[in-house]
């Protein structure tokens, strides 16, 4: 067997491995079969890192004879520490014997960072994207904190914290000593600046202790809050102090030489300032190559929701995806204006970390969270006229990649969009997607959206995916009229002197006299559940070809124009390259690439000092639209999951449908809204 190479059976002697599922799972994927007992020839030991109980594995690989493999957490964990139950997404396999933090043998990573070139082009490109993408989406190892919370005035000395006992502490021959020595000498070192000292997660949480307390604070030492983002506190630092934690590491990312006590992974590469120098580590690293050997080359990565190991970029969606829902639901939320139907799938998104409390009356809802001290759900078109809760509100929409069938006859969507500002639909006031489409793109947001949109055209994905293909339609340039619900919210605050399905061909017709119109009525007025019918003499005096029952995706062919109020689907027809005029002001006019002959608000094309706002191409709405806005639920591993999981549900993934029990509910709440109308 090669050196290094780990064997495909590998025995355990610690019922922790027959616990943890999912590192069973990412080694079953990688082509290990776990086994507890004793090894044979071929086989190998795995034991967990230099924890308590590793000695057993190493004495049993040592008496037969077979390599020792330690596993440890990759770079990129997950929200809450291993000890709070938190399952990894990055393993580090190692079958060399040794382990990365424990420099007294070279590890397999020490290896990566040795021998490997690392100067492929496209390699050190994913570095950059990926260094610039985790400090964008403020994600560390644990993501426990507060992204919000603002650390003390730029100009401090930053002493990083661990827990007394860890094998990485340990291994770099530190204690208490190494620590009060590196507090004095930060001190020392930068006489006029403040000294805030980091703790450690797990100290945090009650875990276990670090080396640093309350009574280490005075003069200029303070412990800084431990809610801190770890890259806010390293974007206002001039000097990192650490021994051996993985923030050393982030803080090379951020763009600092932290000053480094003991023997990590990351020193000895010419990007750290090393009290205790390595003779054999004689290379010197780029931040990017140092980063594509960490977390690019060296670790498995593990997609929960897809069930298979993935590259770097795929773990970075999902715990960005898992990370949002944890940062948005910390606190709980009071939901107002949810339908009966609804409840259980947004208990399932938003209710996570929280049970939401339910109140039908948004009055009583807002005095609850007030109470409470939770920030409020509402179902938009709930939320009353002048409407101020005093607390935190988000006004919750299905998604733009929604299901496999239509809302109105209960289908759950798979994605909803949660706005702090407004809602999508609404032009009279700003939104959350308007900003994200005014602002520019996050590092690594292109490629992402260019992909997700390849692909959602290939599969011709659309809101709801249903309908057939219609034959004998004419050929060439047409015009395609998608009708609209005509109570719906889009038309009542996003339309403008045209509100009515009638109103709209007409209107197309007076402007096209000789054009072929093909007009698709929508889902919810064709099942008979919406208003919104147009009569068939209307479309027979207006030349206009009905076509009930089609698939958007297949009418949106080469050379037909879209004209629509507010639909959605002038939005999927510029996906595919269309042109597209508006006689309303839906999400996706008024940036330049539409024909706009509603009310565009100014704001879409003026800031408030005059200057023109930032003008986005396609694919830069693409990202804001169907990756930055909505929030995704993978009904299958029931988790908050990236938009390109949501996307493979609708494309071949098995979909939840409505229960008879939703059936039952939503009746009931109608019946019971009726009763009240009459009690008034």
């Amino acid at each position: 067997m090669a050196a290094g190479v780990p064997p495909r059976r590998l025995f355990h002697q610690n019922l922790s491995f027959l616990r943890d599922r999912r590192l069973s799972r990412m080694l079953t994927l990688a082509g290990h079969e776990l086994r507890p007992g004793l090894p044979g020839p071929g086989d190998g030991v795995v034991v967990w890192g230099q924890s308590p109980t590793a000695h057993r594995g190493e004495a049993a690989a040592a008496r037969r004879g077979v390599p020792l493999v330690r596993l440890e957490d990759g770079f990129l964990r997950s929200i809450r520490p291993g000890r709070m139950g938190d399952a990894t997404i990055g393993l580090l396999l190692d079958a060399t014997g040794g382990v990365h933090f424990d420099a007294a043998t070279p590890s397999a990573l020490e290896r990566v960072l040795s021998v490997e070139l690392l100067d492929d082009a496209a390699l050190l490109t994913r570095a950059r994207d990926g260094m610039a993408r985790l400090r964008a989406l403020d994600l560390s190892k644990y993501n426990l904190h507060d992204p919000t919370l603002r650390p003390p005035p730029a100009g401090y000395v930053l002493v990083i914290d661990q827990t007394r006992g860890d094998a990485s502490v340990r291994a770099s021959g530190a204690g208490v000593a190494a620590f009060r020595e590196m507090l004095v000498l930060a001190q020392e070192e930068h006489p006029h600046a403040q000294v805030l000292i980091r703790t450690h997660p797990e100290t945090t949480e009650g875990l276990r202790p670090g080396h640093f307390g309350p009574g280490d604070a005075g003069g200029r030492v303070r412990i800084a809050d431990p809610k801190l983002s770890p890259w806010a506190l390293l974007e206002g630092a001039v000097a990192v102090y650490t021994v051996s934690s993985q923030l050393g590491f982030e803080a090379i990312l951020a763009g600092h030489r932290p000053h480094v006590f003991g023997t990590p992974f990351y020193s000895g590469w010419g990007l750290t300032a090393d009290r205790q120098p390595l003779p054999r580590r004689r290379r010197t690293l780029t931040r990017a190559q140092l980063f594509a050997g960490a977390m690019l080359l060296a670790p498995l990565w593990y997609d929960p929701c897809r069930d298979r190991l993935c590259s770097f970029e795929a773990a970075v969606d999902q715990l960005e995806a898992e990370v949002r829902a944890f940062r948005e639901d910390r606190l709980g939320h009071v939901a107002a204006g949810m339908r009966l139907w609804k409840r259980r799938r947004l208990q399932a998104v938003f209710g996570r970390q929280k049970p939401l409390i339910f109140r039908d009356d948004p009055a009583e809802a807002a005095a609850l969270a007030m109470r409470l001290g939770r920030p409020m759900l509402i179902w938009e078109g709930k939320e009353p006229a002048g409407f101020t809760p005093g607390v935190p509100v988000r006004r919750v929409e299905d998604g733009f990649l929604r299901s496999r069938g239509l809302g109105a006859e209960l289908v759950p969507p798979l994605s909803l969009v949660t706005d702090d500002l407004g809602i999508y639909y609404d032009p009279a006031r700003p939104s959350r997607l308007e900003t994200l489409i005014s602002t520019p793109l996050p590092p690594g947001g292109r490629a992402r959206a260019e992909r997700l949109v390849a692909r959602l055209l290939a599969a011709g994905i659309t809101k709801y995916n249903q309908g057939e293909d219609v034959a004998g339609l004419p050929e060439g340039a047409r015009l395609l009229v998608p009708g609209q619900v005509e109570n719906d919210a889009s038309i009542l605050k996003g339309a403008g002197d045209v509100r009515t399905n009638l109103a709209l061909l007409q209107a197309v017709r007076a402007a096209n006299p000789g054009a072929v119109i093909l007009y698709k009525p929508h889902p919810d007025v064709e099942a008979g559940l919406r208003p919104g019918l147009v009569d068939r003499a209307a479309l027979l005096a207006l030349e206009a070809i009905e076509v009930p029952g089609a698939d958007p995706a297949l009418l949106l062919r080469p050379g037909t124009e879209v004209w629509t109020m507010t639909s959605l689907l002038g939005f999927e027809a510029l996906l595919r390259g269309l042109r597209v005029t508006t006689l309303g002001a839906p999400f996706y006019a008024g940036w330049g690439l539409t024909r706009d002959l509603g009310p565009v608000p100014q704001r879409r094309l003026r800031q408030a000092d005059g200057s023109p706002v930032l003008r986005p191409d396609l694919i830069h709405l693409a990202h804001a639209a169907l990756i930055a806005y909505p929030r995704g639920h993978d009904p299958v591993s029931r988790r908050p999951c990236p938009p390109e999981v949501v996307l493979e549900r609708l494309i071949s993934g098995p979909l939840p449908h409505p229960g008879r029990w939703n059936r039952m509910l939503a009746k009931l709440q109608g019946r019971l809204a009726s009763l009240a109308w009459l009690w008034r």
